[in-house]
This record gives C-alpha cells, structure tokens and sequence, in this order.
C-alpha cells in the first residue's frame, strides 16, 4: 500500500529560481531566504520520497484564458520546463507517475470531484521553484513528480472548504494503491504579496504566522477563510494559500510533527513560507 509520509509547504517565487539559475544565492539579499531552508534540503536527504504530488497553479504557460481547469492532474510520462518567455529554466525534466496519477483521478473523480486529465503540459515556476529549493540543483530529480495544477489565477477559485475536502479524497487514493509508495503531498504559492494596483507590494507577516499556526494546529478553521479575507488582508495573490490546504487535508487525521517552519520577506516583493509536517 501507498502511504503519505509527510507534507511540504513554500512559496514558488519565480525570482527565486532565477537567483538560483544564476548563481546568486550567497548574495546579501538572498542568502537569509536560502538558509532557511538548509534544514529542509538535510531533511529531505535523508527522508527522498518515491513520488511527490506537487499542488501548483500555472500561469499561463500550460493553460490559458482561453481554457483554465479548476483542479487539473498530470498523467504523462514526462513534463518538460515551460518557456514563460526567457526559455526554460536549466532545470532537468520532471519524470511522472502515469500508474499513480492514473489512480489518483480514477479514485478522486469516483469521489465526486472533478478533475481535468492532463497528458501532455509544461510546467512553469510554480512547480519548478518547490523542486529546486528541496533538492537543489541536480542533474536529475531524485523522485517522480505528480504535477497538479489549480486555478488561483482566474475567479471563481475553489473553496478552502473544498480544497480540504480535495485534499482527504487524494490521501484515500494514495492509500488504496498497491505499491509500497513512499509520498510526499506538497502545496505551494503564496505566501502575502499583491503583483498590480494601487497596493502592489503589501506583505502581511500577521495574517501569514496566523495562517500558519492555523495550518499546523486547525486545519478546519484555516479551510473557513473566506476568499474576500485572503485578498483584504494577503493581496490579490494572497489566494494561492488554498492550495497549501490540499496538502494539509492529505495528511493524517492525528496531529502530525512539525519538522522545520521558515518565514522571510521579501523575496521579490512576496512573503515566502515554508513548513515541513511529518505523519507520525
């Protein structure tokens, strides 16, 4: 049987990767950010997943205006580094688990959530960005990568409630395949930030501890955050926490340990959080 051992949560700053590709990460403005998650690259060393289910939003690279899927799951193969307008990132190709994804839609869908069944997508930096921050920079990914994409960028979006809901269904999933999987559930985005307007810019360190603590110890009471909360008080991007709430309801109904908690700002005008949760 498959099983969830643990769950991953940080922010996806396009910035980050680039500081990465480019050599820059012992530069005064990013060495604090990165340090931050030196426990995380040793933890995940020595805990490598077999597969991780890594919930993302794109933008605007795999999918459109034109067509945009509320929860979309990747079935392929192979995934390749998207082009989102200075080519690719030099970042190895992410290798799939067509046989667990496979699975994942099958169980979910017959759970009454609909998903969109991707064959063929390029990933963007919101799946890239978690990959390299926990591994690195290798020559290639030390585990197969579902990629699962939601929309946070066009409204409506879905519900914390639902994302929670999400989240139990795809931890039943995993449990009924029949291979001793190892794997980790990842959300990513986030975390305050607003992109545009009059208050590009605004970083809110109260709302994202409280988020946080609320991840951690009551994850039912962070699913009832209303949307117009997160944009109020998070920015307009803020709304990409929902999707850290699909890795929490993956987890265990027990309490699970917290191995590391980061927090940092700015990094590119964006809060940047970071938990790793372990089943017990």
């Amino acid at each position: 049987m498959a099983r969830i051992t643990s769950s991953v949560y940080t922010s996806h700053v396009p910035a980050i990767g680039v500081a990465m590709d480019l050599g820059k990460t012992e530069e005064p403005y990013w060495r604090p950010l990165f340090a931050g998650y030196e426990p995380s690259r040793r933890w995940m060393a020595e805990n490598t997943p077999d597969v991780v289910f890594l919930v993302y939003n794109d933008h605007a690279n795999a999918f459109s205006l034109d067509l945009i899927p509320t929860f979309a799951i990747g079935c392929a193969e192979h995934f390749q580094p998207a082009d989102e307008g200075w080519g690719p990132r030099p970042v190895p190709v992410v290798k799939g688990h067509p046989e667990l994804a496979s699975h994942i839609a099958q169980s979910v869908i017959q759970d009454d959530f609909d998903l969109t069944i991707a064959n063929k997508m390029d990933v963007d930096h919101g799946l890239t960005v978690p990959l390299s921050l926990m591994f690195g920079q290798p020559q290639q990914w030390p585990c197969a990568v579902i990629p699962f994409a939601v929309n946070v960028v066009q409204y409506p979006v879905p519900s914390g409630r639902r994302c929670l809901a999400l989240g139990r269904a795809i931890r039943k999933a995993v449990e009924s395949f029949d291979q001793p999987l190892k794997v980790q559930i990842w959300g990513t985005g986030g975390m305050s930030h607003q992109l545009q307007g009059a208050r590009a810019g605004l970083i809110n360190k109260d709302f994202d501890n409280a988020f946080l603590d609320r991840l951690i110890a009551d994850p039912e009471a962070a699913s009832q955050i209303p949307h117009i909360d997160y944009v109020r008080e998070a920015g307009s991007e803020g709304i990409e926490l929902v999707m850290w709430l699909i890795a929490r309801g993956a987890m265990d109904d027990v309490p699970p340990k917290l191995v590391h908690r980061f927090y940092h700002v700015p990094a590119s005008n964006t809060a940047v959080g970071h938990l790793i949760l372990e089943n017990p």
